[in-house]
C-alpha cells in the first residue's frame, strides 16, 4: 500500500495551478446519460472521475479521456443501456448515486446500489428518494439496491426539502429535467458545483432558473445534440493550497480560480491574520507570521464548507488561543483529530465542538488518513511539523487531488510516494 513522506518545516514559494472542480464534474457526467455528444474541459485526473467514466461505459455511453489536455468526450446512442449502477462500481464513491436520476427521467427505470465513499456519517440518500418519489417514481430498496420505476415518465411536482443537500438537489434536477410540466424544488443546495450543473443542461436544453433557494425546472422540450462545457475550478482545492501557504508559505501564488466564489473563506482567513492579495483570477499568499483564535460553523454555500474544516483546524493549531469549529454537516467528521493530537496538537471534541487550543508544536509521525479531507489535513500537519510524517491509505487522497506531490513539490516541499 502506498504511503506519504513528508519532511516538514521547508518554506514554500511557488505557482499552484487550481484543478477543475471533482464535485462538479461527477454530477455533470452523470447528465452526460441525458445527452447525445458532450464535451468537458478542465476535468480533474483523480479516481472518483475514472470510477464514474467505468459507471457511464457499464452503462453503455462511450467515453474517450484525453489525459494531456484534461478533456473528456462521452456519446450516448441510445443502445444496448444498461438501467444498473452494480456495488463494485459504487461502493467507492458516493456520486455513483446521481445516475438513478437521469437513468429514472430518460429510460423510466433504474437500480442502483447504495452508495459508499467517506466514513464520515451515515450520509443517507432519503432525501433524494423523496423527491425522486415526489416526481412520480416508484422506489423499493432490496439486497442493498435502490429500485426505481415511472413506468409513464416523471411528472413535475413541488418538493421542498427538509434539509439542504447537494446530492439530493443534483439528483432532483437530474430526474426532473424529462418530467412533464414545472418542477419547484424548494430548500435547495446553491453551491457553485450545483449551479455548475445547471449551467450545463441549460445548454443542454433545459429550462432551469435559481431564485434564492428555489429551483425552477421546465421539463426539456428539445435536446441539443451536441454540448461542449468547460468545468469551474475546484474551490476546495484552493482553500486547502490557501491553508497550506498560510502554514508554512514565503509567497505562494494560486490561479486558474474566480476569487468571488470562496469570499467567505477569504474573510475566515484574513480573520485569521493570513496576508493575502486577492485578485479577480489569483489569490496570493505572503508569509503570516501570527495566526489568530477565530470560532466558525461549517455551513451550506455560501457558509463555510465542511470540506475545508479539517484542513482549517491544522491552521488553528498554530493560532494563539482557543480557536473552536462546529461541524453542522456531517456527523461523524472529526476522525482526523486523534492523528493531530498524535502529532501533538491540543484538541478537545464535545457534540459536535473542537476546541483547539493554540499553539501547539506539531511533531512528525506515522499517521493514517481515514477520508478524503482528513488525509489532506494530515499532509497540511506534516508541512508544518517537526521532522518526518508519514501517512498511510493515501488512497484518499487520490480520489481528489490531482497531482497533489508535484504541486506541493514545484513549491520546494519536501514530499514523496513510496
Amino acid at each position: 500500500m502506498q504511503k506519504l513522506l513528508i519532511n516538514g518545516k521547508k518554506e514554500l514559494s511557488g505557482t499552484i495551478s487550481i484543478s477543475g472542480s471533482k464535485n462538479a464534474t461527477l454530477p455533470i457526467l452523470a447528465a452526460s446519460i441525458l445527452s447525445h455528444q458532450v464535451k468537458l474541459k478542465n476535468i480533474p485526473l483523480v479516481k472518483d472521475i475514472s470510477t464514474m467514466l467505468e459507471l457511464l461505459k457499464f452503462i453503455g455511453l462511450s467515453t474517450y479521456l484525453d489525459k494531456k489536455k484534461n478533456i473528456i468526450k462521452i456519446t450516448n446512442i441510445d443502445k444496448n443501456i444498461k438501467t444498473l449502477a452494480p456495488y463494485n462500481l459504487v461502493k467507492t464513491m458516493r456520486a455513483g448515486v446521481l445516475v438513478l436520476g437521469p437513468l429514472l427521467a430518460k429510460y423510466k427505470k433504474a437500480k442502483i446500489s447504495l452508495p459508499g465513499g467517506c466514513a464520515i456519517g451515515t450520509r443517507p440518500v432519503n432525501l433524494h428518494l423523496l423527491a425522486l418519489k415526489k416526481l412520480g417514481a416508484k422506489i423499493k430498496i432490496k439486497n442493498g439496491y435502490i429500485i426505481a420505476e415511472a413506468k409513464n415518465g416523471l411528472r413535475g411536482a413541488k418538493v421542498k426539502f427538509p434539509s439542504i443537500s447537494v446530492g439530493a438537489t443534483e439528483n432532483a434536477l437530474l430526474a426532473a429535467f424529462y418530467a412533464k410540466g414545472k418542477t419547484i424544488l424548494q430548500n435547495c443546495a446553491i453551491e457553485p458545483e450545483v449551479k455548475d450543473l445547471i449551467k450545463f443542461l441549460n445548454k443542454l436544453g433545459g429550462r432551469i432558473k435559481v431564485v434564492g433557494r428555489t429551483i425552477l425546472i421546465f421539463g426539456c422540450k428539445k435536446i441539443i445534440k451536441r454540448v461542449i462545457h468547460e468545468v469551474i475550478f475546484d474551490r476546495i482545492e484552493l482553500g486547502t493550497y490557501m491553508i497550506a501557504a498560510a502554514l508554512v508559505g514565503k509567497r505562494i501564488i494560486v490561479n486558474k480560480i474566480e476569487s468571488k466564489v470562496i469570499k467567505n473563506e477569504i474573510d475566515v482567513l484574513k480573520k485569521m491574520g493570513v496576508n493575502l492579495k486577492v485578485k479577480k483570477k489569483s489569490i496570493e499568499v505572503l508569509k503570516s507570521t501570527k495566526i489568530k483564535k477565530v470560532n466558525i460553523s461549517t455551513k451550506p454555500y455560501p457558509g463555510f464548507p465542511t470540506d475545508l474544516q479539517a484542513q482549517l483546524m491544522v491552521l488553528m493549531t498554530r493560532a494563539d488561543g482557543k480557536s473552536k469549529i462546529t461541524e453542522s454537516i456531517f456527523e461523524n467528521r472529526f476522525m482526523h483529530v486523534p492523528e493531530l493530537k498524535r502529532m501533538g496538537a491540543n484538541i478537545e471534541i464535545k457534540n459536535k465542538t473542537a476546541t483547539i487550543n493554540g499553539p501547539s508544536k506539531l511533531n512528525g509521525a506515522e499517521v493514517m488518513a481515514t477520508d478524503l479531507r482528513a488525509s489532506v489535513s494530515l499532509v497540511l500537519a506534516g508541512l508544518v511539523a517537526d521532522n518526518r510524517t508519514v501517512i498511510n491509505r493515501i488512497y484518499h487522497l487520490d480520489r481528489g487531488y490531482e497531482l497533489l506531490e508535484k504541486k506541493l513539490k514545484n513549491c520546494k516541499a519536501r514530499i514523496k510516494r513510496i
